[in-house]
């Protein structure tokens, strides 16, 4: 398996592991840790064993393995042995492509566990683990769970385990309000809402409790940005059919948000707006000289060009 996305590795060695247990529930599981890998070592808990117990060997870290490690696992895949799972964890990078190129040629399957960056797919993915422990919410109760703490997937699985754990019936925009209230009430994109809406007291209020409760203005811009580029993109589409739409790579729920936004927008203030935020978010990352007036002004323009 490679891909840096920890969460969907470590879930995806469970189940090789849990599969090879129902097989065989006395299968010996051994791990070995690519940068402390010992010359031999894949050798030793491959070679035949004196019982004819069926093994699964994880090698964790690939890509930070030493020379011996991929060595010993490319004349391994040479002949591999047959009562013995390998399981090679790569986490990404160039370190250990040759090996890995000779496992995708092997034909053995290859398990991609790439970090999950889009809105769409954080939303899908909430949705899967809400199914997965036969609980459902509804749209604007997944846009709030995944604004409030969809930046990291793990925290964002734990926050789908404890509404499950802590709540009953549909989980909706109330519930997790109640659990992760504080984060959702002034984060970047609660800000951009705003401001987009054309609320300046709203958005400058949220905005200055974020960046007092530590927030940093990179981040607040890009909020501002990602919602200006969500815009820009279904005002492009319109008038072309659903097709494109289709193809924008975004929920339906935010479609529809886009939307609605977009009947008290002009082209030329959906211009304005994002002239503004490109000029802020240079400033925030070292062109101006005070990364604080550089967002509060950003969002002061975004907002009256959305009022006006």
């Amino acid at each position: 398996m490679t891909g840096s996305e920890g969460l969907l590795a470590e879930r995806a060695v469970a189940a090789v592991v849990a599969g090879a247990k129902e097989r065989d529930p006395d299968v010996e599981v051994t791990r070995l840790d690519g940068a402390g890998y010992s010359g031999g070592s894949l050798g030793v808990v491959t070679s035949p064993s004196l019982f004819g117990e069926a093994r699964v060997v994880v090698v964790e870290g690939v890509e930070q393995g030493t020379d011996e490690l991929m060595t010993d696992a490319l004349t391994y895949l040479g002949a591999p042995a047959d009562d013995v799972v390998l399981v090679l964890q790569h986490g990404g990078g160039q370190r250990g492509k040759k090996l890995l190129d000779a496992v995708k040629a092997s034909g053995a399957p290859v398990v991609l566990c790439e970090p999950i960056k889009k809105d769409a797919d954080k939303v899908a993915f909430a949705t899967a683990e809400l199914r997965r422990a036969g609980r459902r919410a509804d749209a604007a109760g997944v846009r709030a769970l995944v604004e409030a703490v969809g930046a990291d997937l793990r925290e964002l699985a734990a926050a789908c385990a404890q509404l499950v754990a802590d709540t009953s019936g549909l989980i909706g925009a109330d519930a997790v309000s109640r659990y992760y209230g504080g984060r959702i009430e002034a984060t970047g994109f609660r800000v951009a809402d705003a401001a987009i809406a054309g609320q300046t007291g709203q958005a400058v209020a949220l905005l200055r409790h974020a960046l007092a409760t530590g927030a940093d203005p990179v981040p607040l811009v890009a909020a501002l940005a990602a919602k200006l580029r969500v815009l820009a993109k279904v005002a492009a589409s319109r008038g072309r059919g659903s097709g494109p739409s289709r193809d924008l790579g975004l929920a339906p729920w935010q479609l529809d948000r886009a939307r609605r936004d977009l009947a008290h927008w002009t082209p030329e203030a959906l211009a304005a707006a994002i002239t503004a935020v490109a000029q802020a978010d240079a400033e925030v990352k070292g062109a101006g000289r005070d990364p604080v007036f550089a967002i509060e002004r950003a969002v002061l323009r975004v907002a009256s060009a959305a009022a006006g």
